[in-house]
């Protein structure tokens, strides 16, 4: 790969290795070529007859390369966006996705119905995304976040810490909620959901984490797991809220009315009219 001298030539370089590769290989270069000069996506764009150094240059071209061969942008930029922040990223943790915003959403809705219900759950956390995003738009709640792995954990605690709610997110190392005493106003669960059959086939098994995808034979193994705690950890009139994969709700619903039938149970479709978002609102 050639090593481009200045900012418009790092930009085509960037467009043409990144097209056969991505939908936006012109955003993509943009937001790598920003990332290595540290300044804004409109400052790169308005000066394009700039030079860079040789250290930028060799960062860049290093940049690209990674993205050629297969890493996902969010990982090789250490970044992604959810919600409007930013959160850091690597590879032990999945990329937030804008799906997932259904979900933050429905518990805002019933966060703001609700001014006096503060305990929270998010299940699976992953990079923080859900938790770290509650946290900061709800200043009076009290969040216990959990995942099993160690290192996912780490990096939800770094994107506390960045966007100042560290001291009302607590992180637990742990199997969905087992050693978590209960009970909560509203459980928040982003789990794995993708059919083990179907992920072998899906491009993001080499490239994220298996186990935060995997949900076992028919995508509903895990989910099924902490829907049948949900009468022991889900506070009365309190809300459960899990992501869930196209063409499960069905599965979904009654899955949830076998563990509380006496609960309000919906399923929220995304903009693409997906089946997304399983909404429990627990009445007895």
């Amino acid at each position: 790969m050639s090593h481009p001298s200045t900012v418009g030539a790092a930009l085509e370089l960037g467009r043409r290795a990144l097209i056969p590769l991505s939908d936006t290989p012109n955003l993509d270069t943009q937001l790598l070529l920003s990332e290595v000069l540290g300044c804004t996506r409109a400052w790169v764009l308005a000066h394009t007859e700039a030079k860079l150094n040789k250290a930028q240059t060799q960062t860049f071209v290093n940049m690209v390369s990674r993205c050629q061969n297969g890493e996902a942008l969010p990982y090789v930029l250490g970044w992604w966006e959810f919600y409007g922040r930013r959160f850091w990223l690597t590879p032990d943790v999945l990329i937030p996705r804008p799906e997932t915003e259904l979900l933050i959403e429905g518990a805002m809705q019933f966060l703001i119905q609700y001014p006096e219900r503060k305990m929270v759950a998010d299940v699976g956390t992953g990079c923080g995304g859900v938790a770290v995003t509650l946290a900061a738009e709800v200043p009076n709640i009290w969040v216990t976040a959990t995942d099993l792995s160690f290192s996912a954990l780490r990096i939800a605690q770094s994107n506390a810490q960045e966007h100042f709610v560290a001291s009302r997110v607590q992180l637990i190392q742990a199997d969905l909620l087992e050693p978590v005493a209960g009970p909560f106003d509203l459980i928040c669960a982003n789990l794995p959901y993708i059919p083990t059959e179907v992920l072998q086939g899906l491009a993001v098994a080499t490239r994220e984490p298996c186990m935060a995808l995997d949900g076992g034979a028919d995508g509903m193994v895990i989910i099924r797991r902490l829907l049948a705690w949900l009468p022991d950890l889900l506070e009365r009139n309190g809300r459960a809220l899990f992501e869930i994969g196209t063409g499960q709700g069905d599965t979904a619903l009654a899955a949830s009315q076998d563990v509380l039938p006496t609960s309000n149970v919906e399923v929220r479709k995304d903009l693409a009219g997906r089946d997304r978002l399983l909404v429990i609102d627990r009445m007895e």
